[in-house]
């Protein structure tokens, strides 16, 4: 960790380039995976989940029983599930508003005889991806479920490599979804994607995961839909003299300790916090420090210039009006504003979602929603009198492209009167 100046465009640089994928040999691993789940079903996820996850799965163990759900609530405390339905009921009430401002269908009279409806159709069956690793990530349970079903689907099914943690399961379960198979890794998305004799296909898959679930959900795009792809975490701290230092800090920290690869960064016009934020950082837990990079600039339009080109995963604005700063920042999966709004509220409780874009992709990708569990649909009226006001229009451009059929496809209707 070392203070970095903005002017010093190497380094600069080097903290812009967040590419991840490893696209050789990874994707050919990836690539050999996929195949074999598409071609050997349930046989290829036993087989690949004994030799990569040493779990001795079998035909009937791959999905998770109605019994297993039912005695996992025996091992998780009460404290525990109050944590789960107080973080669910703020996360439901912030979608279900998302839900109000977009479910309504509407109707647009182009012209007399001419109308054209738009209705909001939830996808019918979804796939949530939840991490495994040293912890159970409860909350993308509630953060990749909960829209989903807010969203009208009917079917969820949830994957996660195993063993899967009884948190999970009762959190899963707190929100509606009792499908879930205990299957990770590439092998997981593919079985989603093209179904096995024990895990029925899906039409979309969301959640976040490592370089091979992201590599199978980007090979598997177009048979099916996904929501991004999500490399390693990060943090963006945009901050001034007013700021405290040792919230800063441990936001910083907060943000290295996902993994190895999460980056945290502070963009600061204030040398002195720089130094201050440092000290703190090496009083706690410098082990993160080569995660962690800090940024002087010489005042807060570069910050914001950095920001916006950076496009970070959560964004705070820790400054004396974070306010005006936010409403000048374009791109940015999510924003913080203030010393009391920091990522980890956003990570499990506040409500909004917390599956964002990662590595730059907040400039064309954004949080999950409940518009990702959504398509819109138009439906088309066209009376014969409305057709009739489209007639030249169509024949001018149907004549321009020379597509012949779809000239007599327009004309067919109107034979008989031209007959008379």
């Amino acid at each position: 960790m070392k203070k970095i100046d903005i002017s010093n465009r190497e380094e600069i640089s080097r903290l812009m380039n967040r590419s991840w994928l490893e696209f050789d040999e990874t994707l050919n691993i990836v690539k050999k995976i996929i195949k074999e789940v598409r071609e050997n079903g349930d046989l290829a996820l036993i087989t690949l989940t004994r030799k990569l996850d040493k779990y001795p799965l079998s035909k009937d163990n791959i999905r998770v029983s109605e019994k297993e759900i039912d005695e996992a609530y025996s091992k998780v405390n009460a404290k525990f599930l109050a944590a789960v339905k107080k973080a669910k009921k703020n996360i439901e009430k912030f979608h279900k508003e998302q839900m109000k401002r977009i479910e309504k269908s509407f109707k647009v009279v182009v012209d007399d005889g001419i109308e054209i409806f738009e209705a909001m159709i939830p996808i019918e069956r979804v796939g949530c991806y939840i991490p495994g690793g040293k912890s159970p990530y409860v909350s993308t349970v509630l953060m990749t479920t909960i829209p989903a079903k807010i969203a009208g689907v009917e079917e969820i099914a949830l994957v996660s490599p195993p063993e899967i943690k009884p948190e999970i399961l009762v959190a899963a379960d707190i929100c509606g979804v009792r499908e879930i198979y205990r299957v990770g890794g590439s092998q997981a998305i593919a079985a989603l994607a093209y179904g096995t004799e024990t895990i029925k296909k899906v039409a979309k898959i969301v959640g976040p995961g490592n370089k091979y679930v992201a590599l199978a959900k980007l090979l598997v795009f177009g048979d099916v839909g996904i929501d991004s792809l999500a490399g390693p975490s990060e943090v963006l701290i945009i901050a001034d003299d007013s700021s405290n230092p040792r919230y800063v800090a441990f936001d910083l920290l907060a943000q290295a300790e996902h993994d190895p690869n999460a980056s945290a960064i502070l963009i600061t016009t204030s040398d002195e916090l720089a130094s201050k934020v440092i000290e703190e950082i090496e009083n706690n837990e410098n082990k993160f420090s080569d995660q962690i990079a800090i940024i002087i600039a010489n005042d807060l339009e570069e910050c914001i210039e950095f920001a916006n080109q950076y496009a970070p995963e959560h964004l705070e604005i820790q400054t004396k009006n974070p306010e005006e700063i936010a409403m000048k920042i374009k791109n940015a999966g999510t924003i913080f504003l203030g010393p009391y709004s920091p990522v980890v509220a956003g990570d499990y409780a506040s409500g909004a979602n917390h599956v964002l874009p990662t590595s730059g992709s907040a400039r064309f990708f954004s949080e999950l929603s409940v518009r990702d569990f959504l398509r819109n649909v138009s439906v088309q009226k066209i009376e014969k009198s409305g057709l009739e006001k489209l007639r030249e229009t169509i024949k001018t451009l149907a004549a321009v492209e020379k597509m012949e059929m779809h000239l007599k496809s327009l004309e067919a209707r109107f034979e008989k009167d031209e007959a008379l």
